[in-house]
């Protein structure tokens, strides 16, 4: 990679809900801003009641040069969402995401299919997103899920990639989660989506186990965990992850991150 020379920082607002600014960019992922004891619905008749209170709200947010949406699921793109942020701002989603956002008045999406890329410039540098595959549960259940993404960001300076950071979205472990490095390269930061989340019975985000095969598959500096504790259908705290690559050994660093913390997303 070329020479770091750009601030990269993550403000956590929980779940998955981030503020990224990465050099001259401004990111938010994920958006959730429902407050503690309220629900959100996730398709299917099944709702989630949220346990925690929300560090961000839209009127705390600085000017966004685009949301990076993983997929369309109410405990990552709520009603205080689609009722308070500008809808002139870019939405980097799904195809499926974005076409739903259209219809709420959402009209700068941009869709990504697997391994497109969309890029934002600034002066000479550009952040290059590209999406990655996930799947969100297993066999039939997947299937009716909403479609995920995870996300490659790259800060890139004269040709050359000065950090490179991987958001998995919701997705489950899988070994070919390995063509982020064939195709990508190494990575920076891991920021997994975690929590063992339970729907019809299944699991359909990583638990601390399958964290862990992400972290020694993928073989990051730092890993910063988001989505394990902020609502009723997570089975896989935080604790449990940290204890599971410990044992392990896996390298790199866990960087956890408090509600409301700023941290470097550098190693």
């Amino acid at each position: 990679m070329a020479a770091a020379t750009d601030d990269v920082t993550l403000t956590f607002g929980g779940n998955a809900t981030t503020l990224l600014r990465l050099g001259p960019f401004t990111l938010l992922t994920d958006p959730n801003f429902l407050h503690r004891g309220q629900r959100a619905y996730l398709g299917k008749g099944l709702w989630t009641k949220r346990l925690t209170e929300p560090a961000l709200q839209p009127t705390q947010l600085p000017a966004l040069d685009a949301i990076l949406l993983s997929h369309l699921h109410g405990d990552h793109w709520d009603r205080i969402a689609t009722r308070s942020l500008p809808k002139e701002t870019p939405v980097i989603t799904t195809p499926a995401a974005a076409r739903a956002l259209a219809q709420k008045g959402f009209g700068a999406t941009s869709d990504l299919t697997d391994w497109q890329t969309h890029e934002l410039t600034s002066g000479t540098t550009t952040l290059r997103i590209t999406s990655v595959p996930g799947v969100h549960g297993p066999g039939l259940l997947g299937r009716v899920l909403p479609p995920v993404m995870g996300s490659v960001l790259e800060l890139v300076r004269d040709g050359g990639v000065s950090w490179r950071g991987y958001i998995s979205g919701d997705t489950l472990y899988r070994r070919d989660l390995g063509q982020v490095l064939e195709r990508c390269g190494p990575l920076d930061v891991v920021i997994p989506h975690l929590g063992g989340t339970k729907a019809l019975g299944f699991t359909v985000t990583m638990d601390a186990r399958q964290g862990a095969d992400l972290v020694e598959l993928l073989q990051p500096s730092v890993v910063v965990p988001v989505h394990y504790d902020d609502y009723s259908r997570f089975s896989s705290g935080l604790g449990d992850f940290v204890a599971e690559v410990a044992t392990r050994r896996a390298p790199g660093e866990i960087r956890p991150v408090g509600r409301g913390q700023t941290i470097s997303l550098r190693a």
